[in-house]
């Protein structure tokens, strides 16, 4: 079905679901997937409309894990009707205050502490019951996203065997710690572009649609080390300074996990940002999504910074600098 095609059905089912049709639709946010977000205005009254194609998306998950989340306390958006046949859903509006709009030298300690009381509860308080598990298989599947798409797509590198052996050495140490760590519920894309600054209970949390049981420092790390605001690595340590000590005094991890601790934080950082790098070139090259292009060197910027403090990872570090990056900025130079 069309884009038009389905706004046009998404408005008759707002007019069934709100009994008229005098209300104003307007597009609310982009999303890197197929959903579309529109906000519904009637009589001083807001709501988010949620449109996901069923043959693409799965907005019943969304539904039932916003349900499941509310109820142990996170502020994720209120569900007041779906049709999950039509891949329709109406939610609560947490309006237009996105962290990472939101994010300054004097707001982000508060904000990273409301940030991190929320990730408190996700990781202590949500059932497990019916969550996927980040296994080694699909760990290995996101690593590959990174030389399928960014490097052999995006870039057109071809790899021989010395690098496709150094890239799977390197995989191998990434999903062995991420499966050593204590697994708690994943939100999976914990991040300033899916935080709400809100005026109750912040922040609002949006995508979580994909929360799985996984490593306890993946969310911490999509966090701090987010793909799309950077901050110095010493104001990073003091908020992961901060987790541990609230995580061992809760029960989350014990006394013996803090001196392993910053390397399963690093190491499931790289993980992650060599994922969202692949991730971000697919969007472009598959989905025409050319903006999050801008992002893949502060991305790789991290996986780069972490190989240098690692000898074991120092020879991918080594290749990014001399090969990956410099074939990335002649193709960003270039534009979409």
């Amino acid at each position: 079905m069309a884009v038009l095609d389905r706004t046009a059905v998404l408005r008759s089912w707002l007019s069934e679901v709100l009994g008229s049709e005098d209300f104003e639709l307007s597009p609310a946010s982009s999303d890197a997937s197929f959903r579309r977000y529109w906000r519904v205005r009637r009589a001083g009254e807001t709501w988010i409309a949620m449109d996901a194609p069923p043959e693409f998306e799965d907005c019943g998950r969304y539904a039932d894990l916003a349900r499941r989340f509310r109820a142990c306390g996170l502020n994720t958006p209120e569900i007041y009707t779906e049709a999950r046949e039509l891949g329709f859903l109406l939610i609560s509006d947490f309006g237009d205050r996105v962290y990472l709009s939101e994010l300054t030298d004097h707001s982000v300690d508060r904000l990273y502490g409301d940030a991190l009381a929320a990730l408190e509860i996700l990781q202590t308080r949500v059932p497990h019951a019916g969550l996927p598990i980040y296994d080694a298989d699909l760990l290995a599947r996101e690593l590959g996203l990174f030389r399928d798409w960014l490097v052999q797509g995006l870039l057109g590198q071809v790899l021989g065997s010395p690098e496709l052996k150094r890239l799977e050495r390197v995989e191998s140490i990434l999903i062995a710690n991420a499966l050593e760590q204590p697994q708690v519920c994943v939100h999976r894309d914990y991040h300033s572009r899916n935080l709400m600054l809100t005026e109750h209970d912040n922040p609002g949390v949006l995508d979580f649609q994909d929360a799985l049981v996984g490593p306890i420092t993946y969310d911490l790390v999509s966090l701090l080390r987010d793909c799309y605001i950077a901050w110095p690595q010493a104001r990073v340590q003091g908020w992961v300074d901060v987790y541990l000590e609230r995580a061992i005094a809760i029960g989350l991890l014990s006394a013996a996990d803090s001196a392993r601790f910053g390397r399963w934080f690093d190491l499931m950082g790289m993980q992650r940002h060599l994922k969202a790098s692949g991730i971000f070139a697919r969007l472009s090259l598959r989905d025409g999504k050319h903006g999050y292009l801008a992002d893949i060197p502060r991305t790789l910027g991290y996986v780069r910074a972490v190989a240098a403090r690692y000898p074991e990872l120092s020879a991918l570090g080594d290749w990014l600098e001399a090969e990956v990056a410099p074939a990335l900025e002649r193709r960003l130079a270039l534009g979409a």
